[in-house]
């Protein structure tokens, strides 16, 4: 009874671990090619998780396997909105993927392998830990990518992924080999620790920790290493491009401040530099280069590029105000990316995808609250008053300037001064062109219901941040500022 009670911690691991192998085994049996049953085991699943997640909180840290896995309030806050991100890319997803013939088993499954890929990134504490929760969930969504396999782009989007990929864990595992020869461990708190006491090798431990940076910006999409964004965000199903853009990004915050702010914050001084030349370019190329995008899913890839430098200027601030305002921005980030490509998949339909500027002309006049939460969506990642992504913009550079980064904010206000072009353009489009198609749009119940809470999240967070901001601050607080 006491092993029991002590692994209480992973149970929502374990339970998701033997449900999804129980879903791949009952999947066999199914004929119904729509796969309702495995997809309400699917979504019950992640409402499994969920409850158990929250009646396994524990007040303080708790750490098992040898300081190799951690439960804290970070890590659970952290699950409870992955399992959310990938619950709405399910139901935004579901009809796009059964005129497609790829609402599998193995497309849900491979979700839920992913999510726990996820979970095991948020709470590992260990480099050993944090590498398996990260080729878990970096496999599954290449193999995501991959699902649709009569595809010439899908399949050269994965084959780049996969390479591309590789070479990032290559450069993440030689850089956690250099810190363990310099520290004689591979625990993030051991490792703090003797940087800290000044006993470790100065010299190969700023040489691996180059090394991380890189491999940790490539898994967000940061440049100079964005360069698989988007080409696999426009060559994969839209479905497989909503899942990578949305909830892995709530498993990378958790990835970047686990490694940089509880295992390597002595080294601050250096990675903060890296960081900083990262989050520049990132705004610069992303915002810029997005404006010549006519493909959505293109422009959102670069978006997404533009993002995660604000993202990165939050970390660099080496405070609470800025950790939290990073992870404020992980999330909304999240809310808005699952909105604007859910409104792709609804716009599609059999043998057409909605995924050009084009089509989303005159959408005022096909479908006016459609039109409605798109605007609001683009809104919130222009960061517009009083939407969501303007008060998480404003809260990340607030932070940025509290910490002395002036220089950086301005430039960061002025890329997202050019960003937003491209965002209101879209609004513009809807608004005031005339639409280049007048077939009706009929939408799911569900999918339709979930649109509209998505957007009015994004308006009502925006206008009520407190209760949000004021999680991701304690929750920062009480995991990695102890």
């Amino acid at each position: 009874m006491n092993l029991l009670a002590s692994l209480s911690p992973i149970y929502a691991e374990i339970f998701l671990l033997v449900m999804v192998s129980v879903i791949l085994i009952a999947d066999l049996f199914l004929v119904n090619y729509t796969k309702t049953l495995t997809y309400l085991m699917v979504q019950i699943t992640l409402l499994g998780c969920s409850l158990i997640t929250v009646a396994t909180h524990q007040d303080g840290i708790v750490h098992m396997f040898n300081n190799m896995f951690v439960d804290d309030l970070m890590s659970d806050v952290l699950k409870l909105l992955t399992y959310l991100a990938v619950s709405m890319m399910l139901v935004y997803s579901r009809t796009y993927l059964l005129v497609r013939g790829l609402f599998t088993g193995e497309f849900l499954a491979l979700a839920l392998f992913a999510t726990l890929g996820m979970m095991v990134m948020i709470s590992a504490s260990n480099f050993v830990t944090l590498y398996l929760g990260l080729e878990l969930l970096s496999l599954s969504r290449c193999a995501m990518v991959a699902l649709q396999r009569d595809s010439a782009v899908a399949t050269e989007s994965a084959m780049k992924y996969f390479i591309l990929g590789a070479m990032a864990s290559g450069f993440l595992l030689y850089g956690m080999s250099m810190l363990y020869g310099a520290t004689g461990s591979l625990d993030l708190g051991t490792i703090a620790r003797e940087i800290h006491n000044g006993t470790a090798n100065k010299q190969l431990l700023v040489f691996g920790l180059a090394f991380i940076v890189a491999g940790l910006a490539f898994k967000l999409g940061a440049v100079p290493f964005h360069m698989w964004v988007p080409d696999v965000y426009h060559g994969a199903p839209t479905a497989m491009t909503m899942f990578i853009g949305a909830a892995p990004k709530l498993a990378a915050f958790a990835f970047v401040m686990r490694i940089l702010v509880e295992g390597l914050q002595p080294l601050m001084i250096h990675w903060a530099g890296m960081l900083t030349i990262l989050a520049v370019l990132s705004m610069a190329v992303g915002n810029i280069t997005a404006i010549a995008q006519t493909n959505l899913k293109r422009m959102l890839a670069y978006s997404t590029i533009a993002h995660m430098g604000f993202l990165l200027i939050g970390v660099l601030t080496g405070n609470l105000e800025g950790y939290g305002a990073s992870m404020f921005y992980a999330i909304v980030y999240v809310l808005m990316s699952l909105g604007g490509f859910g409104m792709i998949m609804l716009l599609s339909r059999e043998g057409f995808e909605a995924d050009t500027l084009n089509d989303f002309k005159g959408l005022n006049q096909r479908s006016p609250w459609l039109a409605f939460m798109m605007m609001l969506l683009m809104f919130s990642m222009a960061g517009v008053p009083p939407t969501v992504g303007f008060y998480a913009k404003f809260s990340v550079l607030n932070a940025a300037v509290h910490a002395g980064h002036i220089q950086l904010v301005v430039m960061a206000v002025l890329f997202s001064l050019i960003g937003a072009f491209y965002y209101l353009r879209i609004v513009k489009l809807m608004y005031f062109d005339a639409p280049e198609s007048h077939e009706k749009i009929y939408i799911q119940p569900d999918s339709s219901l979930l649109i509209s809470i998505n957007g009015l999240a994004v308006l009502a967070l925006g206008i009520f941040p407190n209760m949000l901001m004021s999680v991701c601050f304690v929750s920062v607080q009480q995991s990695l500022l102890h």
